[in-house]
């Protein structure tokens, strides 16, 4: 059986942590206080054998981290509030799973809306946006590799200046110290150390499963995928860009596991450096709170797996909403 990677994200005041069988976060309410949350992850997708299918995983797991990332930090942004309505939105340990399921279904529409329209501006800009611009020079830089290897620059640069820009927002820079705080955390226990602040605190901020190193893979890899798209028409290529966004995404995916999982050889070392440096800018040295809140997300997802694997927790239930 194939090594099991633990994940994480980081969310407005608190870390959001997936294990085998639920996800949970973490979050620092206004009183200073711990707020946890956990529900089940959906069997069928998450221990399906569709999962498990190379390339496919990668476009199922991104899609379902996309969905489920964007829930949990609509939520923690409730918990986070000075307003004590807003906490209440969260699911409560005794609330039924009817209604829990019911809430969901009344924020699922909005969300999927946001999501949508999220995925076609990144599309726009990202992908699309660079792929306009050397058309526009296609008199000086033709359509060859010159052309896609600018488009590919440009695309990078375009991922660099909005990394910069927004790093500079304090609200976000908050997030990079949970983002610091999750990667340490993950790193503790990866390593065998224990879960306390001081161990996790000497953990290294980079990992090589982050979705930044990621993000690069994708900035790189989609050179030479769009490559093979040869014609000379701006709207086939157009199109091209956006529909192999999923298989830019899927190859990216993989080859960051296998990256993580050969790590130990240094040519794969050399290889994912840039990406561990790019991490420089978007996660920050946490704070002994934003460490505590990593610990605790981290711990309860790894205390339901064990409990899974024991029989002691039927991990399959509607959700497993916690707050202590």
């Amino acid at each position: 059986m194939s090594r099991f990677y633990y994940g994480g994200q980081a969310v407005i005041e608190g870390v959001m942590m997936r294990g085998k069988t639920s996800v949970a976060v973490a979050m620092r309410k206004p009183d200073q206080s711990i707020y946890v949350y956990e529900e089940a992850l959906p069997p069928r997708l998450y221990r399906g054998k569709l999962f498990r299918l190379p390339f496919l995983r990668g476009m199922l797991l991104l899609w379902e981290t996309l969905i489920l990332g964007t829930r949990i930090m609509t939520l923690s942004a409730n918990v986070a509030s000075e307003e004590p309505e807003d906490e209440a939105k969260a699911p409560s340990a005794d609330a039924p799973a009817q209604e829990v399921d019911e809430d969901k279904t009344k924020i699922g529409a909005s969300m999927a809306l946001s999501l949508i329209t999220s995925m076609t501006i990144a599309v726009a800009v990202f992908f699309v946006g660079p792929l306009v611009v050397t058309s526009l020079l296609r008199t000086w830089i033709g359509d060859g590799w010159l052309s896609l290897v600018l488009e590919g620059i440009l695309r990078l640069a375009l991922l660099i200046g909005y990394l910069l820009l927004i790093g500079r927002v304090p609200d976000i820079q908050r997030v990079f110290g949970y983002h610091g705080a999750e990667h340490k955390a993950i790193n503790a226990m990866e390593h065998g150390e224990p879960l306390d602040v001081a161990h996790v605190r000497a953990a290294t901020r980079v990992h090589t499963r982050c979705g930044t190193g990621f993000l690069l893979i994708v900035a790189v890899l989609s050179i030479a995928i769009f490559a093979l798209v040869v014609t000379p028409s701006l709207p086939i290529k157009i199109i091209s860009r956006v529909v192999l966004v999923p298989v830019v995404a899927a190859v990216a995916y993989e080859l960051m596991r296998l990256g993580a999982a050969n790590y130990r050889f240094r040519i794969v070392r050399w290889l994912l450096a840039p990406g561990l440096a790019l991490q420089g800018l978007t996660t920050r040295e946490p704070e002994d709170g934003m460490i505590e809140c990593s610990i605790a997300a981290l711990e309860r997802v790894l205390a339901r797996d064990q409990d899974a694997e024991s029989g002691k927790q039927d991990a399959s239930a509607a959700s497993l909403a916690v707050a202590p």
